[in-house]
């Protein structure tokens, strides 16, 4: 039984099929399924939907539209096909969404269990992919997007980013929908959210793809967003400390046992494992050309490393270049 799966998610490739009179088999793959697999080997732009908070007060929500629409520059577009533009839109959307009887509603001392802290008003989503693909598109695949998971439940606005590195969405998604049920984003959703942004945009297109991280070899660690902003200023404690922490420890002549390094060990190695089912299943389905590259794609994956091996990684790198500079030149 071929899976490609990380330890706490549903596989990636599940071939298991459960027919009327119990478990079953299957003893291919699907073309939905050959597809995937073939995206990821060639490494086909990973689409990115993320969370990137959202306003607990009126203040804070309307603060949050100002900005995606710069003031009034750019175009809201919202659920019901208005397109929004100047000043003062914010406070529109704000009455439209009634997000002042929802503040109300939540500090009223008749909600919620005693103590806990209000949720957010709105979650605000970012839909992006790597590269530069064509506005028009990246528009219209998240126009679709929100459609097919918002409409007639949340209330929702968009705006198109086209002046940073990458072409971008800002998504504004009130957190209760019509009938007083509260958005709850887990991990799960956002997995189904990024393949359904995929699909969209594909269906446009543009070449988009949807799979886990770890799947792919990959054990980038993620960072607040405020850490992650500092350190392409140069301006992050945070990094600082850990990178002097590690060249410390490497002058003393070794970094620290880390659990999580045997974790993603762990992971690389249930990963290969499914990847090599997989290639297995290719190769019994008439597909040795796409099982060749499978084995190739995992052949290829990075080592597994921690926050701190990173780290290492790229200071023993600077050391090398520094030393090379300084070595004589050849005659």
């Amino acid at each position: 039984m071929s899976r490609v799966s990380v330890s706490g998610e549903p596989p990636l490739f599940d071939l298991r099929s459960y027919g009327r009179y119990g478990e079953r088999t299957r003893d291919h793959l699907s073309p939905a399924e050959i597809a995937q697999i073939a995206r990821t080997v060639h490494r086909v732009p990973e689409v990115m939907v993320k969370v990137s908070g959202g306003g607990k007060t009126p203040g804070a929500v309307a603060a949050h539209f100002q900005y995606i629409d710069r003031h009034g520059e750019l175009e809201i577009e919202t659920d019901e096909g208005e397109r929004l533009v100047g000043n003062g839109v914010e406070k529109k959307l704000l009455a439209d969404w009634d997000l002042e009887g929802a503040a109300a509603e939540r500090w009223s001392p008749y909600t919620g269990r005693p103590g806990r802290k209000p949720g957010k008003l709105v979650h605000n989503i970012v839909l992006s992919t790597p590269g530069w693909p064509p506005p028009e598109k990246l528009q219209a695949a998240s126009q679709a997007f929100a459609r097919e998971q918002f409409a007639l439940k949340h209330r929702y606005a968009l705006v198109l980013h086209t002046d940073q590195e990458h072409p971008h969405v800002h998504l504004v998604v009130k957190a209760v929908d019509e009938k007083g049920d509260r958005l709850n984003i887990r991990k799960a959703t956002l997995r189904s959210w990024r393949q359904e942004f995929a699909n969209q945009l594909r269906a446009q297109g543009v070449a988009a793809n949807a799979t886990p991280r770890q799947v792919r070899g990959e054990t980038k660690s993620w960072k607040q967003d405020g850490i992650v902003r500092a350190a392409r200023r140069g301006q992050s404690t945070h990094l600082r400390r850990r990178v002097e922490a590690v060249a410390r420890w490497m002058a003393a002549g070794t970094l620290p046992k880390e659990p999580a390094s045997s974790r993603l060990l762990e992971t690389r190695n249930a990963v290969i494992r499914g990847w090599r089912d997989v290639a297995a299943r290719l190769h019994e389905s008439g597909q040795p050309a796409l099982a060749g590259e499978v084995v190739r794609f995992v052949a290829r994956m990075p080592l597994p490393r921690t926050e701190n091996q990173q780290i290492a990684a790229r200071l023993q790198e600077r050391f090398r270049d520094r030393n090379c500079e300084r070595l004589p030149p050849t005659r």
